[in-house]
This record gives C-alpha cells, structure tokens and sequence, in this order.
C-alpha cells in the first residue's frame, strides 16, 4: 500500500505535563501549613486523646518524668525523619529555596555546595532518624490496636478505621525508604549464593527497591493522613462530631 507524505511525518503527542512552578508551589503550601498545624499543636494543645483514641502527634504519651511540651516530646523524631527524607529534600530544594525549582532551569546560587554545610548536612543523618521512626511507629500501632478496644471489649468505630488506615500508610512510607533499601542491600556487592540462586536479602531487597519506587506518593498521602486523623480526634474531643460505632 502507498503511503503518502502526510502518513509519514512523525505524529505530534500533545503533552500533558504540568507547568514546572506547580510541584514546588504545591509543596511550599501543603508542607507550610502542615508546618503551621504542627506549631499550633505543640504550643496551644495540651492533648490528642478521646477515649480510646489518641492523636498520631501525641503518641506515645509517656514521657519520663522529663518535662517538655506533650507534642515536643514525640514530633522530633518523624518530623526530623520527613525533613531529611531523600524525596522530600528534593521538594525542599525546590519548592522553599529554588534549588533549583526544576530540571533544566538555571541554579538560582553562583556556588553549589550540596550538604556540607548547616542545616543541610544534618541530612545525612537520616538513617539514624530512620531508627526512631521505626520506635515510634511501634507506639502507633499500639494505639491502634487498642482504638478497637471500648470499655475492655472489641468494636469498630470510624475512629477505629482511620487510626488503622493512618498508621498502615505510616508503615509503608517508613519501609519504602531508601535508608531500610540500604539497611537491607547497602554495602553488599554480591547477592547470590555459591549455586547463583538469589540469597533471601536480594528478594528482600528487591521488594524493598518495588516499595520504594511508591516512596514519593506514600511521604504525601501518609502526611495528609496523619493531619485528617489529628483533625478527626480533634473534633471528637470538642463535642464537634460523633463517632460513628459499626460494632
């Protein structure tokens, strides 16, 4: 069959990428106002806690005898983990300093220098972070186990349900890190036996590597989530709303 000149020019793809200023103008919003929620729990709200629910920010409750602000206590460690994620550093860099603000746009500095100096190279000590992350997500599930425990016996109540659903979304976003892919692989430089089967820690590594390929959008929905369920005991506590009890 012949072909005509118009069948043979290249077929023009309409793009449906977004203007590159929309990624870090969503980030300067969304991280700045859960930055203000953040502020306004620590120093205005004592606690997080109705019946048996309590706020993802105030767990765990106990602390000590040292005496600090109830959210201090617990919200330096995840937030100190978020701050120097490896996802969210890049939406740091570009959407509150421009560093740059996308691919292929010029650097807004004369001289680069990464994260050598204060406050970024507190960034490399993410993994550490990482650990505590991993202590305080054990308190959260803790929490909700016993959001399904009413008057020493077992229910199910809207409250319930998100407690569940935040923290399952807190574990994927902490196991789909790159600092767990790295405890898991990191430093070994052959995965397979002396046969040239893979080894249970390449698997493990392997499906790690799959989680994390989801990190960006775990960091995102988890942190929505987190706020939606502080918001949602919040308003319990101030007679605002009623908990729905399906059993």
């Amino acid at each position: 069959m012949a072909q005509t000149a118009e069948s043979l020019q290249p077929t023009k793809r309409k793009s449906h990428s977004l203007p590159y200023w929309v990624e870090p103008t969503f980030t300067v919003v969304a991280l700045g106002l859960f930055g203000l929620y953040t502020l306004w729990l620590v120093f205005f709200q004592s606690s997080g806690q109705f019946h048996n629910y309590l706020s993802p920010f105030f767990s765990p409750t106990e602390s000590w005898g040292i005496k600090v602000l109830p959210a201090i206590w617990v919200l330096w460690s995840p937030l100190l983990f978020r701050a120097t994620c490896y996802y969210y550093r890049k939406e740091i860099y570009r959407g509150f300093f421009h560093d740059p603000v996308s691919c292929a746009v010029p650097e807004s500095r004369k001289y680069y220098f990464g994260e050598t100096r204060f406050p970024f190279n507190w960034a490399n000590l993410h993994r550490w972070f990482w650990y505590v992350a991993v202590i305080v997500l054990v308190f959260l599930w803790i929490d909700a186990v016993q959001a399904f425990i009413f008057n020493g016996h077992f229910g199910i109540g809207l409250g319930s349900i998100i407690m569940l659903i935040n923290v399952s979304l807190l574990t994927a976003y902490t196991f789909s890190c790159h600092a767990f892919r790295h405890l898991i692989g990191g430093g070994s430089q052959k995965f397979s036996c002396s046969d040239g089967r893979p080894t249970t820690r390449y698997k493990w590594w392997n499906r790690v590597s799959t989680w994390n390929e989801n990190h960006g959008t775990y960091a995102w929905v988890s942190m929505f989530f987190v706020w939606f369920t502080d918001v949602y005991i919040r308003l319990l506590m101030n007679g605002v709303i009623h908990d729905v009890r399906f059993f």
